[in-house]
């Protein structure tokens, strides 16, 4: 039995929470902040932990201000953003296909917004902004794509999955024929975004990103009894008053606008969709879609894979994509052994 508790809430509502779950929400936002902290003052011109929350209280000199809050903390705040979203956007694909599989990167999306990127860079050499217009659209479209090819008297788990991963071979092969009819400029351009990086990340990412994540996730997590009951079957979810089409359709565009949104921002960064629920999961050992703890998990596993990517590998300092590549790889063998081991697999 878990352990619960019944808050009691002014006005005859009461609120139950999972006590556990709670402890691993709070102890991931500590690690995150943290780890933002340390990501501040890592650089060129180091700055001690106590001198960066100072300089964040407005205390700082004009030197620690101008690096702190013009130059490192637009970078973390995407960072922070970009891993929060991807964490909450796989946890939804998850939950509603039901396949532990069913993450952006499996099914699609992130190569969809790619795609999107690409024929920007690639046939209109346009501008950063445009760039991440066109990733937007392309997530988007992918998301449609995927979602209207699934569709048979509703979208189910497997039928999604396997709809996402022919979807994402057909969008991959076009990412390869748009590399091969780039300059070698665009080219080069094109592979650095494809990476998924965090370098040169301002206050104008920022603030679409927060803004969107301050509309969709409490929208989110507003519908989140709904999709645990959607987890015992569309046929008890509907005996229990749950509108199943429209919540599966409101999670899976809000799933795309998170997933697409982060993308346009960092680029593609790869297996945090994936990882982040799973690994929420493990530390609160609930079964549900765990949303909270996936949100932030990703937020954290994004700030401390960007650390290691400045600091970790000395002078050559690695895109986070490729960080959180190497990690999620190694997490997806570390799984599926250990599935094997049990006779799941």
């Amino acid at each position: 039995m878990r352990n619960t508790r019944t808050l009691r809430i002014p006005g005859g509502l009461s609120l139950r929470t999972d006590v556990r779950a709670f402890v691993v929400v709070v102890a991931l936002l500590l690690a995150a902040s943290a780890a933002s902290v340390v990501l501040i003052g890592t650089g060129d011109f180091p700055i001690s932990f106590g001198d960066v929350l100072k300089t964040l209280a407005g205390n700082g000199t004009a030197g620690q201000d101008f690096i702190v809050n013009e130059l490192r903390l637009p970078r973390v705040l995407v960072g922070l953003l970009v891993g929060a979203s991807l964490g909450l956007g796989g946890a939804l694909f998850q939950a509603v296909s039901r396949n532990p599989l069913g993450s952006p990167d499996v099914l699609g999306l992130s190569q969809g917004a790619t795609s999107g990127a690409l024929v920007v860079i690639v046939l209109m050499s346009g501008s950063a902004t445009q760039v991440t217009i066109g990733a937007l659209a392309g997530g988007l479209l992918t998301g449609l794509a995927i979602y209207l090819l699934a569709w048979k008297q509703g979208v189910h788990g497997y039928r999604l999955v396997l709809v996402g991963i022919g979807v994402s071979a057909i969008v991959t092969a076009v990412n390869g024929y748009l590399l091969t009819k780039a300059d070698l400029v665009d080219a080069t351009r094109a592979v650095v975004w494809m990476t998924g990086s965090l370098n040169g990340r301002d206050w104008s990412q920022v603030w679409p990103l927060l803004a969107l994540c301050a509309v969709l996730v409490p929208l989110v997590l507003a519908n989140a009894r709904g999709l645990r009951m959607m987890e015992m079957g569309d046929d008890v979810s509907y005996a229990l008053g749950v509108r199943v089409e429209r919540v599966r359709m409101l999670l899976m565009v809000s799933a795309v606008l998170l997933t697409a949104a982060a993308t346009a921002a960092a680029g593609p960064v790869g297996f945090v969709a994936l990882t982040a629920p799973q690994l929420a999961r493990r530390l609160t050992r609930s079964p549900g879609p765990n949303l909270l703890p996936s949100l932030c998990m990703g937020a954290a596993l994004l700030v401390t894979a960007d650390w290691a990517s400045q600091r970790a590998f000395g002078a050559d300092q690695l895109p986070v994509g490729v960080v959180t590549g190497v990690l999620g790889g190694v997490y997806l063998l570390w799984l599926l052994v250990t599935e094997r081991k049990a006779g799941r697999i």
